[in-house]
Formats: C-alpha cells, sequence, structure tokens
C-alpha cells in the first residue's frame, strides 16, 4: 500500500504531481491511500509510505484537457475520498479518453457533482464575505472577515479578491485556511477561530442601502433562502433586518400599489395612439371570410414561418361578447380553430356549467400563430413577447371593429396586454370590467393557467372562480 502525503495549502499540486508520478510507475488505484494533511487514520496502523520516484514524476503524462480542468476544481472538495476518486477516474482514462464525455458514466457524473459544488461554495464566498475596518496603518487601509465554506475553496478563491480589493490590506479567516493580503502580496497560513470583529461605520450605511434596495412586490422566500442559504445569515450584517422585510413585504408592496400611477407613460401612450391609429386607417373587411384571407397571408412577425397556419377567430359577427384568449396551441395550430385544444375543452365544459354559450360568442386570440420550441417530436408552447403581441394587436383591432361586441372577456395577461397596454397584476385584477380604448374589457385567468396547478384541491378552487368569471361575463352580456 502507497500511502501519499498532501498538505492542506497547495493541495492542487501535490496531488497532480503525485498522480503523475503514480501513473508513471503503473501504481493501481486500490494500491493508493491518500493522506490530506495528516487526517488519514491509516497511519497510525504504520502503513508503509515509500516515497515517489522524480524521474517517474517528471514523466509526461497526457490527459484531457477537461480532466485536469475538473480535477483543479474537484481537489477543494469536503469529501475525503475526493483524491481516491479522481485517481481511480484517471487510471481509466489510460484505456479510454473518452470517457470525459460519457455522461451515463458513474463516476464522471458523481465528479461532475462535486465540481459543481465547490464551484458553487466558490460562488458563496465571492458573494457572502463581508469585511469590516480593523484599522490603518500607512497609507493602506486594513479589513478583516470570517467566513465559514462549505469545501476548500479559500485557496482556489482568494486571487478573486486580491484583484477586487488590491488597493487594501485585508484578511479572510475560515477554520480551513486563512488568507491574507499585505502590500500586494497574498499569503495562505493554516486556519483559525473567529476573531472578535467589531462593527463599523459602513454597516450601518450598508444596512440602510440593503433596506431601501429590497423589492417586497419581489419577495419569493424559497427562492431568496436557494440563493442565500440561512448557513450564511449569522455572518452577514444584513441578515438581522430580513425577518422584518419579510413580515411587512405584502404590507409594502400594496402600498407600493397603491401608490403607482393609473396612467401608462407618455411613451407607452403614444405608441398605442399610433397603433390605434395606424389600424383606423387600414381598409375594413367585410366580413370574417375576407378578414381570414388577410390573416392568412399575415407575416408582420417572424411567428408566421414555423407555424402550420393562421389561427383566426369564429364565431358569428353580431356576439355581443368577444372572447380573447393568449395564442393558438398544438392542436389549434393544425386545426386551424381556436380553442380545440385541453385548455379549450376546459373552457367549453366550464363556459356550459356557467350559463355561457360559446357559440353565441366570438372567440380569437391575440397573437394569431403558434410561438413554439421543438424538443424531440414535441412542440412546447412559449409564451409571445411584447413586439409579437403589439404586431397581432393590428388583427384583433380588425376582430373588434367588425364584430363590435358589448363586452371583451381578456382571458390571460397576454390578451390583458394588448387589449389594456398593461399585463401586471392580473391574479388582482381578475372578476373586474376595465375600460380601454375597444371598450369595456372583463379581466380573468387563462384556462391553460388551471390546468397548470399542480394542487388538485387549489385547482378545484380556482377553477371554481373562473366559472363564476364566466357567469358574471354572461350576466353583463344578456
Amino acid at each position: 500500500m502507497r500511502t501519499v502525503p498532501l498538505p492542506r495549502i497547495g493541495t492542487w499540486e501535490a496531488w497532480r504531481d503525485a498522480a503523475r508520478a503514480l501513473m508513471a510507475e503503473g501504481v493501481s488505484p486500490e494500491a493508493v491511500l491518500w493522506d490530506w494533511d495528516g487526517t488519514d487514520q491509516a497511519n497510525l496502523f504504520g502503513t508503509d509510505t515509500p516515497s515517489l520516484n522524480p524521474e517517474a514524476a517528471a514523466s509526461p503524462i497526457t490527459v484531457p484537457k477537461s480532466y485536469l480542468a475538473l480535477a483543479r476544481t474537484v481537489v477543494w472538495h469536503s469529501d475525503p475520498e475526493r483524491f481516491a476518486r479522481l485517481y481511480a477516474f484517471l487510471w481509466r482514462l489510460r484505456d479510454r479518453p473518452g470517457l470525459m464525455a460519457d455522461r451515463g458514466d458513474v463516476d464522471i457524473a458523481r465528479l461532475r457533482d462535486m465540481e459543481k459544488g465547490v464551484r458553487r461554495c466558490a460562488h458563496k464566498m465571492k458573494a457572502f464575505v463581508r469585511f469590516r475596518d480593523v484599522g490603518q496603518e500607512g497609507p493602506r487601509r486594513r479589513f478583516a472577515a470570517w467566513f465559514e465554506p462549505t469545501h476548500h475553496t479559500v485557496e482556489p478563491t482568494a486571487p478573486f479578491f486580491t484583484g477586487r480589493f488590491g488597493d487594501m490590506d485585508w484578511m479572510i479567516v475560515t477554520p480551513d485556511v486563512t488568507a491574507r493580503f499585505e502590500a500586494g502580496h497574498l499569503s495562505l497560513a493554516p486556519g483559525q477561530t473567529k476573531p472578535d470583529l467589531e462593527e463599523d461605520d459602513a454597516e450601518a450605511l450598508w444596512g440602510t442601502y440593503f433596506r431601501n434596495i429590497f423589492n417586497p412586490a419581489r419577495l419569493k422566500v424559497q427562492a431568496m433562502t436557494s440563493e442565500m442559504p440561512r448557513k450564511y445569515w449569522k455572518n452577514l450584517p444584513e441578515a438581522r433586518f430580513i425577518p422584518e422585510l419579510i413580515a411587512t413585504a405584502d404590507a409594502r408592496a400594496r402600498e407600493m400599489a397603491a401608490r403607482a400611477p393609473t396612467l401608462p407613460p407618455v411613451r407607452a401612450e403614444k405608441i398605442q395612439t399610433r397603433l390605434a391609429a395606424a389600424c383606423i386607417s387600414a381598409p375594413m373587411p367585410e366580413s370574417l371570410g375576407e378578414l381570414c384571407g388577410q390573416m392568412a397571408a399575415c407575416t408582420r412577425c417572424p411567428l408566421h414561418a414555423p407555424a402550420t397556419q393562421v389561427v383566426p377567430g369564429e364565431g358569428p359577427l353580431d356576439a355581443g361578447l368577444m372572447v380573447v384568449g393568449e395564442q393558438p396551441g398544438d392542436q389549434e395550430d393544425l386545426h386551424g380553430r381556436p380553442f380545440v385544444g385541453p385548455a379549450g375543452q376546459l373552457f367549453d365544459r366550464t363556459a356550459a356549467e356557467a350559463g355561457l354559450d360559446r357559440s353565441a360568442a366570438y372567440v380569437t386570440n391575440a397573437v394569431k400563430h403558434f410561438k413554439f420550441r421543438r424538443t424531440g417530436k414535441r412542440r412546447l408552447h412559449q409564451a409571445p413577447n411584447r413586439d409579437e403581441i403589439d404586431h397581432c394587436k393590428w388583427w384583433l383591432d380588425l376582430e373588434v371593429r367588425l364584430v363590435k361586441p358589448k363586452l371583451i372577456l381578456a382571458m390571460g395577461a397576454t390578451a390583458l396586454q394588448s387589449l389594456t397596454g398593461r399585463r401586471e397584476g392580473l391574479l388582482k385584477r381578475r372578476g373586474r370590467v376595465e375600460h380601454s380604448h375597444h371598450g369595456p374589457v372583463f379581466v380573468t385567468v387563462h384556462p391553460s393557467y388551471l390546468l397548470r396547478l399542480p394542487d388538485e384541491v387549489r385547482r378545484a378552487e380556482e377553477i371554481d372562480r373562473f366559472r363564476e368569471d364566466l357567469r358574471q361575463a354572461a350576466r353583463l352580456t344578456a
């Protein structure tokens, strides 16, 4: 058994040279015991530790560059088997150099997971190290910070801080390794216990800044704790404000909404006016057939190219209610009719239960071509962007002018944006009638939203609300 000692500082270079020498000597992975910083208890039993042949260590070993990049990262993982895993995989690479690209190989999959863990830890270190002023000696300021990394990432990450804070002297203390930067020189030393670092004046300023940039309307606690795990909070000065900011987020978001302007920005208003004027100047079709013929030749946006066909609206031209959805789905694109897929079937069932006769309504979409991305044989729905909605607004305006409905039922954010110019706050605006240059618009959700709800109880509650919205729309057009 060959025991290879590795230092805590300079681990990568030591492991690389040792692995190169072992490979040159033909030592198999089963015959190697890696002892990192004297922590391997196998040494207690007096394992034979012959030195490596220096000439063998200098022998060239050809490996893929991708493996070197992988090993240079994985050696800093906290898994005690990391060196053995790396060497065992290197041993296999001798005969199968294509293993680096084999996604089905268990060993490379495990090493890739370890690589991601180290990179994630390095990212957290860059994000969550908080320096405190510890006084000034000479012309350079002096700062210190305490950090508790998950993996051994201080040594590979310290150069980042030299580039970011090169104009000051600093020290990052961890239980593992201490990085010290003085007079432009970086040095590494063994880890220490947590030093007593007093708060400085900058922390009060940072706390004020953090509280003011916190946006309660965009709060997602699960996403926040995923990006800023609670294990780091105890060393973050701003963390003391987080519980209060979370607790008051809803009230602050309502206050922000109440103070928000109700009129669109000047630029948006000019665009809406220009689009409306352009539509008014267009030749007015005299029938639905003529309108469909004009739509079929539409090339106003790139969506016409991959789609099978245009999907116009359908229904009586004297309909009192116009129903506007988002865009055609896969089934609508194939059949050339709106609302025939799963969302359309749910709409039909719920409308019938609510007393709304679909055959008496004019049903259409804000966007007339199916937008999708292809995955194998499947075509996955993609939401239309603002430009695509604005270009298709031409056709929706013509439909409104042709049908002249008493009420427009806007289902979903895309329809709401096309009809009112704003898509924000759909769930807060649902169940209300809003006024636009098209006339009264009743706001509700799109049936596809109901199909995506994973919780069956919540889905049933939302379908009940949707049914009540349709019932109210039917009453308003009776």
